[in-house]
């Protein structure tokens, strides 16, 4: 089963198409990486798979269970209660970390699974530890945003994502906002997590992290899926526009 599929998926903007047409899937423990132009409509295809945005029309599910449908040339989503359930089925890591100035590391960590999942403070600071340890920041606990570099940042907004324990992780573009140096330690951070079979999406420009990382290459532009193929295929595709874009890098 596919844990997260898109059928068919349409948006615009101002009446500019945004989003032509896409269809895609996603199977547990694949990591799928999205590259293209900017303006191709990758971090607009993360929003409405993560319903941030509202699709026009197409049809979205989590598991196997149809969270949007495709009615009469236009989405129509399910209850709320269905949509909640949804939004636990996965992680969104942004590429400006979203982290709360007011709170600590462990309490930007421990607060979403303790409110939005009820979960027991006192385990989830345990859980909390156990992943600030993996991404390398266990002596942060205590410090506040304000006081941590771009890649300590990203880390504990990673470190956040994965302590809703979701089943599928998404990347906005996850090192754009950091220097070369602290993008290696996103980079190594996520390598780690695809070694675990961690099931992630990643928008990206890194090429060189995409081709090693994944299992598959999606490369977008002007709206639409142009490759979708192992990473040795995309990177020798014979497709002109696809060997332009990746003749930059």
């Amino acid at each position: 089963m596919h844990i997260v599929e898109l059928d068919h998926v349409k948006k615009s903007f101002d009446g500019t198409e945004v989003l032509k047409d896409i269809s895609l899937y996603v199977d547990k423990g694949e990591v799928v990486s999205i590259i293209g132009p900017s303006g191709s409509g990758k971090s607009t295809l993360l929003r409405c798979a993560t319903l941030l945005e509202t699709m026009d029309d197409g049809s979205l599910s989590y598991a196997g269970e149809r969270i949007a449908d495709s009615k009469n040339g236009r989405s129509v989503y399910a209850s709320k209660e269905i949509l909640k359930k949804a939004r636990s089925c996965f992680g969104l890591v942004f590429q400006n970390f979203e982290l709360f100035p007011h709170f600590t590391v462990l309490r930007n960590i421990t607060d979403p699974p303790v409110r939005n999942q009820g979960r027991d403070r006192g385990e989830a600071e345990r859980e909390a530890m156990a992943l600030l340890e993996k991404v390398g920041l266990s002596d942060k606990r205590d410090a506040y945003p304000c006081e941590l570099s771009g890649g300590q940042k990203q880390r504990v907004a990673i470190a956040r994502a994965l302590a809703m324990k979701p089943d599928i992780l998404y990347f906005d573009e996850p090192t754009s906002a950091l220097d070369p140096e602290l993008t290696q330690e996103i980079l190594k951070v996520i390598r780690a997590l695809a070694e675990e079979k961690m099931t992630m999406v990643i928008v990206t420009h890194e090429m060189k992290f995409a081709r090693e990382v994944s299992d598959r290459i999606i490369f977008m532009e002007k709206g639409t899926i142009v490759e979708n193929d192992s990473p040795d295929k995309v990177f020798s595709s014979t497709n002109e526009r696809t060997r332009q874009f990746i003749g930059k890098f």
